[in-house]
């Protein structure tokens, strides 16, 4: 059997054993990306860490495409709120004052390995596990269609800014500053725009798109940081930005989709292989997954105090209640040069794997566990609120359309011109609600999956509900909010595939309608109307024939 240790082989047993602990953990309803870690350490228990795949590479392509559609649809405007900047200092300082008081007391409860660590150390320490997962946060929220909610934007501008936080440290670790040449990129990056703007413009709808997208992250991104040493991570965010703006940027983001999964695949499986731990190395690392309630807390506390809902509040420390690979970065480095023991990043990498699995199931049930202690979370909140973080004001519309993607308008407008002129839609993409305002539709902001919307409206003046959502996960929370509000309408719903269609029936929705399958229809009327053909039940006729 010792052919089966050869890299050919390896790679082989690599991708087998992820693929089906991904597909298992899939089938248990659990995010794959817990069988892809689980599945690291399982190849480094059995000795099987020497495959030829350069899994530092395809790791760092993910993050970087990753951090690159993050750019793509980052709001600038939203990083300079109080509550993304204030809030993201605040409890950075107070997570590493928590963690630097955990290592003190901890040799007290049999963590001897704490012992050996002088202050500097400790606060290096602390310093790495102030930090939250970019990765995790933005998979489970795009997963669950919540990348553009309130909670899910507060929750990337306080990771952008603790991007940025690592930008800084990484400059002192090198113990040198940037080229002076890094005072210029940002000149240069303003003139290449153009020409990047163009070449979307005419890249057409093929392989070339997200061949642009690989173009504009690592190229004219990362490279170009790295070369004025600065952190290239960085480099893919700010090359996100540049051209976010674009019409065709969500086509973009959309393609790249598939490719950044993949390539993230090969981070979640690297951190399995970090190191093949001991037994007091498990233990502490179990000991820091508990210190995250505290840090859990401290997000909620310092975000209410920032005059969010509680709701929000709840949801975006659900979010963040994990540790960083950027915890593994600093640990790498320290153990680099010296100023840590090699031991501290298998520490790290079992911490972070621990952190990913309590914290999976948590933002599973993100929801459901806020409507269990609603009354409670709410006693924190501030007499003022922010203004975007507001109830919803129906006015006097009785139907009201959840989502105003392609799909959604269109089934606005049909509903408008057919039915009543009584019509709502509301959104929580900030961007696309502005848009329509000013094509003249009634759309407004907000969350149709917010428990407390749901019981601070009349619902006896609402004589249906559309859910037009574009993520099923959306879809399905919302019908559970509705429901449990004692909605007893209609509620119509809208998938993407005929599996998803029925699961939305099976949860409670009056009718759910195939997207693919209702757009033929309209097609079908579409050429009645351009041809002069009359459309009748069940068949077409030509109007001469009547």
């Amino acid at each position: 059997m010792d052919f089966l240790n050869t890299a050919p082989y390896i790679n082989s047993i690599w991708i087998a054993s992820v693929f089906l602990s991904g597909f298992v953990f899939k089938r248990l309803n659990l995010p794959p990306m817990l069988g892809f870690l689980l599945s690291g350490f399982l190849m480094n228990f059995l000795g099987l860490t020497n495959g030829s795949l350069a899994l530092e590479e395809i790791a760092d392509i993910g993050i970087f495409l990753l951090l690159f559609t993050i750019g793509l649809k980052l709001d600038l405007k939203g990083l300079a709120k109080p509550v993304i900047w204030g809030g993201a200092t605040v409890h950075a300082i107070g997570t590493i004052l928590l963690f630097f008081l955990f290592i003190l007391v901890a040799p007290t409860i049999g963590l001897i390995l704490f012992a050996d660590l002088s202050l500097q150390q400790i606060a290096l320490v602390a310093f790495a596990l102030s930090f939250s997962s970019t990765v995790f946060a933005v998979k489970f929220l795009e997963q669950k269609g919540e990348m553009n909610a309130l909670h899910g934007r507060a929750s990337i501008g306080i990771l952008i800014m603790q991007d940025l936080m690592a930008v800084f440290f990484l400059t002192i670790s090198k113990g040198e500053w940037p080229s002076l040449w890094a005072l210029s990129l940002p000149l240069v990056l303003l003139v290449a725009r153009p020409l990047l703007l163009y070449f979307i413009d005419h890249i057409g709808h093929g392989e070339m798109l997200p061949l642009s997208g690989f173009f504009i992250a690592l190229v004219i991104g990362t490279t170009s940081f790295s070369l004025v040493g600065l952190k290239p991570d960085l480099g893919a965010l700010i090359a996100g930005v540049l051209v976010g703006s674009h019409e065709r940027s969500s086509e973009l983001s959309r393609s790249l989709l598939g490719f950044k999964d993949l390539f993230l695949v090969g981070f979640f499986f690297q951190v399995g292989l970090t190191g093949l731990p001991q037994m007091e190395h498990v233990l502490i690392a179990l000991a820091l997954t508990g210190v995250l309630l505290l840090k859990s807390i401290l997000y909620f506390l310092v975000m209410t105090r920032f005059k969010l809902r509680a709701r929000t509040s709840t949801l975006a420390a659900i979010t963040l209640s994990n540790y960083s690979e950027f915890g593994l970065l600093v640990m790498a480095i320290a153990a680099k040069k010296e100023w840590l023991g090699s031991e501290w990043l298998i520490i790290a990498a079992l911490a972070l794997t621990f952190s990913f699995l309590a914290a999976a199931p948590l933002n599973i049930k993100a929801n459901f566990i806020y409507d269990c202690f609603a009354n409670f979370l709410r006693r924190f909140e501030t007499n003022t609120r922010l203004a975007e973080d507001h109830d919803l004001d129906l006015g006097g519309a009785d139907i009201i359309i959840f989502g105003m993607g392609p799909f959604g308008t269109m089934a606005y407008e049909t509903t408008r011109s057919r039915v009543s002129n009584r019509v709502m839609a509301v959104d929580y993409n900030k961007r696309i609600v502005e848009e329509h305002r000013k094509a003249g539709r009634n759309v407004i902001w907000g969350d149709v999956t917010d428990h407390d919307l749901w019981r601070k409206i009349d619902l006896r003046k609402i004589k249906i509900i559309m859910l037009t959502l574009t993520k099923q996960q959306a879809n399905l929370l919302a019908l559970q909010e509705i429901k449990g509000a004692g909605f007893e309408g209609p509620i119509t719903a809208a998938a993407l595939f005929e599996d998803h269609r029925l699961e939305l029936e099976e949860a409670g929705a009056t009718a759910a309608y195939n997207v693919f399958s209702e757009a033929g229809a309209g097609y079908a009327d579409h050429v009645c109307q351009a041809t002069g053909l009359v459309c009748r039940t069940n068949f077409i006729v030509s109007a001469d024939q009547i």
